[in-house]
């Protein structure tokens, strides 16, 4: 799915905000980056069918590990965390760990947050993002998810590992600078001063300078990714090599990240979340490289299953067309006399009556076999007002027979091979076509 990327200001929108100018990424299927630049809010592409996505910068948020009660989260495969009583109790929860009042503060859980664990929970100022997120609307702009630019659960991985060509269990531990040489700024998850593991650690996001350097005390093994621009401000002061990455692809990794800030009072309506995580699956499914192995086997069932039924298909059609060739044979060697064949068991019952005939024989569509059978059931002692007889069928009138007793018949002529039925006070008896 085509994706708009707009990476929202920090600053606060202006009354004007159609003037204020955006960085955004356009790109045909969130992997590759067909355009990028800076421009007005109303100069902003299009999105026509396009997914738009906003970015929250990461100096725009904080995050905060808290322990959900039990009984709080209702889970399902198209359920969002967004009922009033949850935001009642993170603003509880965060109220001594936020230096804001917890009422000015958008809050987000992490995905697929669970009940009785560790929680990541992101906040912003509510304010600024409804702020932004209107003007966008403003100017035909809606946006459907919102992403942090950095996140505990993936900013350690955040494109590093193709752009830096780092892998493995290296590339969990990564710093990245980002701005420019004035407003240059590191990102990274402190290391756990007991175990050296980053994983739980939340990010920090500090100027860059040699103090900041000197407090982030980052390892020697670990890699540094700095944005061109700040490059050699980072080498400098790490007084290492760093890897090289663009904001544009690292603006791109993050709209595939699983958050999504849209939540509470920013989220979707509910056929738009649906239709997000829908589309978010299957786009999952098509893209990630997680999946490769299993859409390329998918892909080989799908063409050995179609080759197989194309394989039984013409099996059948070929046995179809020799049993028809098998009866055709028989007919023509039977009655040598019939040059066409159109259909095989009809001219052949034909041929028979007619041998029938010339032999002296009778058939049961005869008038005599049909007034004999009607006659051996007694199902009457009424003498019929008028006996029918046309190309085998019988029509008797008059004999006043009860629906039980017309049932009776039917069911007793149909084992001599005939065809019984009732039309207003008329019985009708016909002899069944040949097989």
């Amino acid at each position: 799915m085509t994706q708009l990327i707009i990476i929202l200001p920090l600053e606060l929108p202006q009354a004007s905000s159609a003037s204020s100018h955006l960085d955004y990424v356009l790109s045909p299927d969130g992997r590759a980056v067909a355009s990028h630049s800076r421009a007005a809010m109303a100069l902003l592409p299009q999105p026509g069918n396009a997914e738009v996505v906003a970015v929250v910068p990461a100096q725009a948020l904080s995050w905060h590990e808290v322990q959900l009660p039990k009984g709080l989260l209702t889970k399902g495969f198209l359920s969002e965390s967004g009922s009033p009583r949850l935001r009642a109790v993170l603003e509880g929860l965060l109220e001594e760990r936020v230096l804001d009042d917890p009422s000015q503060l958008h809050f987000a859980l992490a995905p697929n947050a669970r009940e009785g664990t560790s929680v990541w929970v992101a906040a912003c100022d509510r304010t600024w993002l409804r702020g932004w997120l209107q003007a966008l609307e403003a100017n035909r702009h809606a946006v459907l998810r919102i992403v942090p630019e950095f996140a505990p659960a993936d900013s350690q991985v955040n494109g590093a590992g193709n752009s830096a060509g780092i892998d493995g269990e290296a590339a969990l531990q990564i710093l990245h600078v980002i701005g420019t040489p004035q407003q240059a700024h590191m990102v990274f998850a402190p290391r756990d001063a007991a175990s050296g593991s980053t994983q739980q650690a939340a990010l920090s996001v500090l100027p860059l300078s040699a103090d900041s350097v000197h407090l982030a005390n980052w390892p020697e093994a670990s890699p540094v990714v700095a944005e061109p621009a700040v490059a050699a401000l980072a080498e400098s002061l790490f007084k290492r090599r760093v890897d090289l990455q663009q904001n544009t692809q690292r603006w791109l990794q993050a709209s595939q990240s699983s958050w999504d800030l849209a939540q509470f009072e920013f989220q979707n309506n509910s056929r738009s979340r649906s239709w997000k995580r829908v589309t978010t699956l299957f786009g999952s499914l098509l893209r990630a490289p997680r999946w490769r192995a299993a859409r390329g086997a998918t892909a080989a069932l799908l063409l050995i299953n179609l080759a197989g039924l194309n394989a039984w298909a013409w099996s059948e059609r070929d046995s179809v067309e020799s049993k028809r060739a098998a009866i055709k044979e028989v007919l023509t060697s039977t009655f040598p006399q019939v040059k066409v064949v159109v259909d095989a068991p009809v001219q052949m019952a034909r041929e028979l009556a007619v041998l029938r005939q010339a032999a002296g024989g009778t058939s049961n569509s005869d008038f005599d076999s049909l007034l004999n059978a009607l006659g051996s059931l007694g199902a009457s002692t009424t003498i019929p007002s008028a006996i029918d007889y046309a190309a085998g069928e019988i029509r008797v009138k008059g004999l006043g027979l009860s629906p039980e007793q017309v049932t009776q018949t039917a069911d007793q002529l149909k084992r001599q091979g005939l065809r019984t039925s009732l039309q207003a006070d008329t019985l009708v008896v016909t002899a069944k076509a040949a097989p």
